[in-house]
């Protein structure tokens, strides 16, 4: 097993890792986009870098979420159908049970509800201090509605995870949302809540789905400003996408002052993705998972939980960017040039039969970004995505949308 070609971890900078094998039985069958080997490689990929053997990172199983926890988000006749449909592979459409996006697979409820249990975990390490920093790279099922399952989506576990924190005593908890398609359904059941702030850098919805996440969503009555959505246009790379997050996720997360802060990591904004527009580079979403890991330092005194999300490019991008991920939030970070271990390769070859990537990098020298207080470019499509966003919930934080920075 080769080390991690790494300085030593932040101080204080500890990684609990909430994993089980079975977690790879969120399968929806050959064929479908969201097939589980991505969290396989994953996982064998930060094995083979020594990140889950470090002194600072521990891995821990857990319990599946029960329906007293599903409950927080979703209602119970829902939950008894995905039961059901799990049991006798009946569908149940009016539940979106059994749709091309999500067709049913034995065992559903509880492959679902143990991905959902990861995320409760890793809030509750957080929350009493148990852990820094937890990660369930097997969630961010962002989609799924109270009532429904939507975009491969069956329990919304990192809805479930902040509903926890909620009930047992947070005040404030952030959510940033960085998957290419919206947040639509952490955003829905805290729209209402001005304790959550959800944000969400997506491609514009006019384009992908699920049609959700316009710069107008802001937030129910009593909660206007704490949904923030910046919708991108098709074709934004790394520079953009950096310039759009540095122009609207600090500043509000220093506003609203999160205890928590919960993250959302869908990489299928990589251009390689079959499923969506945009074309950040694996090195463009490795330096957005830094500087989530700084602002939850920074803002959350360090309480930071971090679910995987979207990623469909299986062998190319998502193995790569959950393992950079990791290694952030373990304080070890792994240089963009490392080599990918000849073990790992020959493994993705045996389970794939395709051919790994080499190097933990896409060649993508991400510069400096030029920030939002260089100036406001009208001609941009994407200074345009941002600015519509600032006007519509920068004054709700008492903020100027043209000046503050």
């Amino acid at each position: 097993m080769s080390s991690v070609p790494s300085p030593a971890p932040a101080d204080g900078c500890g990684l609990t890792i909430f994993w089980d094998d079975r977690l790879i039985s969120y399968d929806f069958g050959p064929g479908h986009p969201m097939n589980p080997v991505r969290v396989e490689l994953t996982m064998a990929l930060a094995r083979e870098y020594g990140l889950l053997d470090q002194p600072n990172v521990r891995v821990e199983e857990f319990p599946a979420a029960d329906d007293k926890l599903l409950g927080l988000v979703h209602d119970d006749a829902y939950i008894a159908a995905v039961k059901h449909v799990g049991a006798t592979g009946l569908p149940e459409p009016r539940y979106g049970l059994g749709s091309t996006d999500n067709p049913v697979f034995p065992g559903m409820h509880d492959a679902s509800a143990l991905v959902a249990g990861a995320s409760v975990a890793g809030a509750r390490a957080v929350w009493s201090g148990e852990a820094e920093h937890a990660a369930n790279i097997s969630g961010g099922l962002h989609h799924a509605l109270p009532e429904a399952a939507s975009g491969f989506c069956v329990y919304n576990d990192p809805a479930i995870a902040i509903a926890w924190l909620l009930a047992n005593g947070a005040e404030r908890v952030a959510y940033v949302d960085i998957d290419v398609h919206h947040g639509d359904g952490v955003q829905a059941a805290f729209y209402d809540d001005p304790r959550v702030l959800t944000i969400s850098l997506h491609e514009t919805p006019r384009t992908l789905f699920p049609g959700t996440g316009f710069p107008g969503e802001t937030g129910g009555p009593g909660a206007e400003g704490t949904a923030v959505n910046v919708a991108l246009p098709p074709g934004t790379g790394d520079a953009a996408w950096l310039r759009a997050f540095d122009a609207v996720v600090p500043r509000l997360l220093e506003s609203f002052r999160p205890q928590v802060l919960v993250t959302q990591h869908g990489c299928d904004s990589h251009a390689l993705d079959p499923l969506a527009h945009l074309i950040l580079s694996v090195d463009g979403q490795r330096t957005a998972y830094a500087a989530l890991h700084r602002l939850a330092h920074e803002l959350a005194g360090g309480r930071w939980l971090v679910t995987g999300g979207g990623g469909y490019e299986l062998v190319q991008v998502v193995p790569r960017a959950w393992t950079h991920l990791l290694a952030e939030a373990a304080g070890r970070s792994i240089a963009p040039g490392t080599a990918t271990p000849e073990t790992w390769r020959e493994f993705v070859r045996r389970r794939t039969d395709e051919i790994a990537p080499r190097r933990m990098t896409d060649g993508t020298d991400v510069v400096e970004v030029a920030g939002w207080g260089n100036g406001y470019d009208p001609a941009s499509p994407v200074d345009q995505a941002v600015l519509a966003t600032r006007r519509a919930v920068f004054p709700e934080h008492g903020l100027d949308p043209l000046t503050d920075l």
